[in-house]
């Protein structure tokens, strides 16, 4: 489906534009209480509500990962609590501990039991949580809870994000109308199999927890999972998605068209937020689409994908509008796939610059201003098969190196 045709309409109201759901953000001062900013938010459904997420594939998943997993089992979900500043990662048996006191602080004021409140955290690993100061914050951010705060819970949720991401549609569903609104954040740390990112997504439709499970899986796959920025998977990955009925439409049923309208739809505006994330990557000039065609199998055309998406030699030459085809060709090489060299197209925006795996003679300059642009793609058809896969990734910049070189120091030191 085209992103660019925006086949749904878009609606005002972010996160809380589908019925019943309200949300808000304070200041709780988690990173440096003497530099306030928006660092902690809540999402809440006034109904009953149906939920489905997936996490990190790291096996070193944080605390709030962990506790959400076990909240999940209980099938009745019904907040999210969602703190910047500190990933409460690799925090030991304390950091579970602070996650669940989280739980237990936002069901206090919200009247739930804590397992019904996910938790996530996202920040800097490795440092305790200073719990206090959110178990403190929790009774005013419920207490403040509305449609209106759309816009700040998005930007609470942000780290080296320099844009808030946040997206509402409208769709058609029968004679009903539903909504589906996602925010997200994420910028570094980013790779498929869901990278150093948080989305959260909430819909007023009436689904059954079975074919929300299945939606949520097969859009996560098809979008977060097809992203890289810099080849590195995280610990505190999450995405959640809350279905609560109140669109008052007739139940999804499975197999059904309204079935695949729905995943349709959830699928579309994860792949909006999956874009905003690589389009915001830390310090990237470039977004790059690598789409790979002419594959003997589905997952050749997504080791190709990949590996040509995560090798630094390739970001680095994008980064300086270099359209080196051969440090694509050697990715192309070591991915593991079964490729014929001599059977290789490489196109930059759709001017080939290899063709049966040797130079194809498009002069310099047009290949040079193809991969000029902030935006471009690159195809690479093996032309042994019928396969495909796409991946959204960016390049590497002097400005990403110097971001990231001296993050843990500088927030540890005395």
């Amino acid at each position: 489906m085209s992103l660019k045709s925006k086949p749904y309409k878009e609606i005002p109201g972010g996160i809380s534009a589908p019925e019943g759901f309200l949300c808000h953000a304070v200041s709780a001062g988690i990173k440096d209480p003497a530099k306030p900013r928006l660092d902690l938010g809540l999402i809440y459904s006034t109904a009953p509500c149906v939920t489905a997420a997936t996490f990190t594939s790291n096996k070193v998943k944080a605390a709030p990962v962990r506790v959400c997993q076990a909240h999940l089992k209980s099938n009745d979900i019904r907040a999210i609590i969602v703190n910047s500043g500190n990933a409460n990662a690799c925090t030991g048996p304390r950091g579970i501990q602070d996650a669940k006191a989280m739980a237990v602080a936002t069901g206090l004021a919200l009247g739930l039991k804590p397992t019904q409140v996910m938790v996530n955290s996202t920040g800097i690993i490795g440092l305790p949580m200073p719990i206090d100061r959110i178990t403190d914050a929790v009774p005013a951010l419920a207490k403040g809870l509305s449609r209106d705060h759309h816009a700040a819970i998005a930007q609470a949720i942000m780290t080296s994000d320099t844009k808030p991401k946040s997206l509402a549609i409208e769709v058609p569903l029968g004679s009903k109308t539903i909504r589906i609104a996602a925010i997200a954040k994420g910028a570094g740390m980013i790779c498929p199999s869901m990278g150093t990112m948080l989305c959260f997504v909430t819909t007023d439709a009436a689904i059954g927890l079975a074919d929300l499970k299945k939606c949520t899986s097969e859009a996560v796959q098809n979008t977060f999972n097809r992203i890289s920025i810099d080849g590195d998977t995280s610990t505190n990955d999450t995405v959640i998605v809350m279905a609560n009925g109140m669109a008052g439409n007739r139940k999804i049923a499975s197999g059904g068209p309204q079935h695949d309208a729905f995943c349709a739809a959830l699928e579309y505006i994860m792949r909006r937020m999956a874009r905003m994330i690589v389009s915001d990557g830390e310090r990237v000039t470039k977004f790059v689409e690598i789409a790979v065609r002419g594959a003997a199998t589905y997952m050749d055309a997504r080791k190709v994908a990949e590996t040509v998406a995560n090798s630094l030699l390739v970001k680095c030459s994008w980064n300086g509008s270099d359209p080196n085809w051969g440090r694509v060709m050697h990715a192309i090489g070591y991915s593991r796939a079964k490729i014929r060299e001599e059977h290789i197209d490489i196109y930059f925006d759709g001017h080939i610059a290899t063709r049966n795996g040797i130079c194809a003679g498009t002069p310099l300059e047009v290949l040079k201003a193809a991969v000029a642009k902030r935006e471009f793609t690159v195809t690479i058809d093996l032309n042994i098969g019928d396969a495909t896969y796409t991946v959204y990734t960016s390049d590497l910049s002097q400005e990403y190196v110097d971001f990231n070189k001296a993050e843990y120091a500088v927030r540890v030191a005395p």
